[in-house]
């Protein structure tokens, strides 16, 4: 049975693994006033900082449509027998919902599985990419969506904003905002638990906060994959990288810009680690 793997932009895969597993991505939309440009097609990463940075107006995004995704999944059903559709957590986005409509726009809907990553960027793209590993491998549609369930709560967030304007401004800090409001001055740290931002604590420079993320891969046990997300500080993603190594296999560490849909409420300088923990009684995939 041929399965294809779907997820959409906000993953953040990088461009080699996209390619090589054969992930298709659906772009979700970014809007700079009357500027409507596809995510990861019609603008770069670079473009959309470089907007922010330039203080022009404040940018918007907005999930494909179900014709973007029915679309999709009508060309990708020409060729494969099953679809898995894997999606940025529906506590942050509608792009989740607008999947499963596009989905039941089709006749060949019983074909087509859409899921709830409960998480965001690598986290997703994390998931997106276990579930290709396996479908390359041969694995089965039920194999494969209980390794997509099992992700979320395997998978250890940890993300540094190095400031709180644009994700304050985009209203998307949830729990997070409440508890951290006035704290402007440091890098606060935040996580994602059961699809929502919560906040795990403050560092008072980017070193120390780059010193917590690698505290936190030291002691997480039984690592399957690490991915380090940047937004604008390639150099200090590879330096993270290589710290990283002393805990985990170099190949099993992926490093990841965010992308403009997700970057236009995070901002510059986010920096984040994304650890996917494997089941203990499961090989490596």
């Amino acid at each position: 049975m041929r399965i294809k793997i779907i997820t959409d932009s906000t993953a953040d895969l990088p461009t080699d693994l996209v390619h090589d597993l054969g992930i298709a991505v659906v772009p979700v939309y970014v809007r700079f006033g009357n500027e409507v440009f596809r995510d990861g097609v019609d603008i770069t990463q670079e473009e959309v900082y470089r907007r922010l940075l330039a203080g022009e107006v404040p940018p918007a995004t907005s999930q494909p449509s179900p014709a973007d995704f029915a679309a999709v999944y009508s060309e990708l059903l020409k060729d494969h027998d099953q679809i898995i559709s894997i999606h940025l957590s529906s506590k942050l986005s509608g792009t989740f919902n607008s999947a499963l409509s596009g989905r039941d726009l089709l006749l060949e809907k019983a074909r087509i599985t859409v899921l709830d990553s409960l998480s965001l960027s690598m986290g997703l793209g994390l998931a997106t990419v276990t579930a290709a590993r396996l479908s390359l491998a041969g694995a089965g549609k039920e194999e494969i969506i209980e390794s997509v369930r099992q992700t979320a709560p395997l998978t250890r967030i940890l993300a540094m904003f190095d400031t709180l304007k644009y994700a304050f401004r985009s209203g998307r800090l949830g729990a997070a905002k409440s508890l951290i409001g006035g704290i402007l001055n440091v890098k606060p740290l935040l996580t994602l638990r059961d699809g929502s931002f919560w906040p795990v604590g403050i560092a008072r420079t980017r070193a120390r906060a780059l010193d917590t993320m690698v505290d936190l891969v030291r002691k997480t046990p039984d690592i399957a994959d690490v991915a380090v997300v940047y937004a604008t500080t390639p150099d200090e993603a590879e330096t993270l990288k290589e710290r990283l190594s002393a805990f985990v296999e170099k190949t099993r560490i992926h490093i990841s810009q965010l992308g403009p849909a997700l970057g236009a409420h995070g901002g510059p300088g986010i920096m984040a680690v994304f650890i996917r923990q494997q089941p203990a009684a499961l090989p490596l995939v």
